[in-house]
């Protein structure tokens, strides 16, 4: 039982690791964390409700969560392809696609919290 919980937080240990690595990745995550910074200062200016700090949480951890796939699957990329190649290329791509389309939709639901209060 003791190897199991030690296991248990060796393994938190990793994902925390993991976590400050996501949030240091470059200047992608640097203006993603800069721009939740505006936003919960402006959710805090405009004393918007619960259901919108909930809106505002699950669109701010999405745009996070997809850059930090973005970042790993362009690191594992570069580590299985280290010269230029137009497939490991278009993988790229794809996961920067998916972090638009994160950052899009975080822009519409802002758009809907924030629009009734500027409005």
């Amino acid at each position: 039982m003791l190897s199991w919980i030690k296991g248990r937080l060796q393994s938190f240990g990793y994902a925390l690791k993991g976590v400050a690595g996501i949030l240091s990745s470059g200047p992608n995550m640097a203006i993603m964390l800069v721009a939740v910074a505006v936003v919960i200062g402006a959710g805090i200016y405009f004393h918007i409700d619960q259901y919108d700090w909930a809106l505002v949480a699950i669109a701010s951890t999405i745009v996070i969560v997809a850059e930090g796939f973005n970042t790993a699957i362009e690191r594992l990329t570069d580590l299985a392809q280290p010269h230029q190649d137009p497939k490991a290329g278009h993988v790229k791509d794809l996961a920067s696609g998916a972090v638009l389309l994160a950052v899009l939709c975080s822009l519409v639901i802002a758009g809907v919290v924030f629009g009734k209060y500027i409005w």
